[in-house]
């Protein structure tokens, strides 16, 4: 009957967010698969699949690989995404990758944008798949070469 009955538990969700509080500090490598939202500080490489809220406290400085990237908060860095909304007390540094950026009123970005690169932004694939890929290639070519 208690938190671990059978029945009484709850199914995973598909659509979860992650969410860095503020007073919460983080370096180095994120991969998500899921939404984030930061209210505290990022400092490194994030990987994500789905969208990056930046809060109005967050911060986030590296470099940013996602499908949508929301920003009220602080961003330096280098952003690959195929939206990017700047919001009211948004503030951007650095180098954009996006064919659909959009600046509230308020919002501030400094730097040089650029066209989105013709591959996906973000293709995160679990490291047994990778393994088999690569062993099929490897499979294909002695195919070809003989």
């Amino acid at each position: 009957m208690g938190i671990f009955n059978k029945q009484g538990g709850t199914a995973s969700q598909h659509a979860t967010t992650t969410v860095i509080a503020k007073g919460c500090d983080i370096t180095g490598e994120l991969q998500l698969t899921c939404d984030i939202q930061v209210d505290g500080v990022i400092e490194g490489k994030l990987r994500i699949e789905k969208n990056l809220v930046v809060s109005n406290t967050g911060q986030v400085k590296g470099e940013i690989y996602a499908d949508k990237i929301v920003v009220n908060g602080n961003v330096e860095g280098t952003c690959y995404a195929n939206t990017i909304e700047i919001l009211e007390k948004g503030v951007v540094s650095g180098t954009i990758y996006s064919d659909n950026l959009s600046i509230e009123r308020g919002g501030k970005f400094f730097g040089s944008t650029h066209p989105a690169e013709q591959k996906p932004v973000v293709e995160l694939t679990p490291k047994d798949k990778v393994a088999s890929k690569a062993s099929s290639k490897k499979h294909d070519s002695k195919a070809v070469n003989e």
